[in-house]
């Protein structure tokens, strides 16, 4: 199963969170993990809006963190959606 998170899907099983990005960055800890991934390259942005939410997933053993126009709430809900 997928998640339509923007300009991608990913793969459900692949997701470890899903998270806001006005309530995360808040702490100091988030703000440097999320400039250490986008310094690395593991961060791919799915919006040329200001992006809302991030994901944060693991892919073939490697982390990767999608920010998305979406807010974490409607990716939650998108996310237990059953087809």
């Amino acid at each position: 199963m997928f998640l339509n998170a923007g300009n991608e899907e990913i793969r459900k099983k692949d997701i470890i969170g899903i998270f806001d990005l006005d309530t995360a960055t808040v702490s100091k800890k988030t703000r440097d993990f999320l400039a250490a991934a986008e310094k690395s390259g593991q961060v791919n942005l799915l919006t040329y809006d200001l992006p809302r939410s991030f994901i944060l997933t693991i892919e073939d053993d490697k982390q990767k963190i999608y920010l998305s126009q979406y807010s974490a709430g409607t990716l939650l809900a998108r996310a237990e959606e059953i087809y």
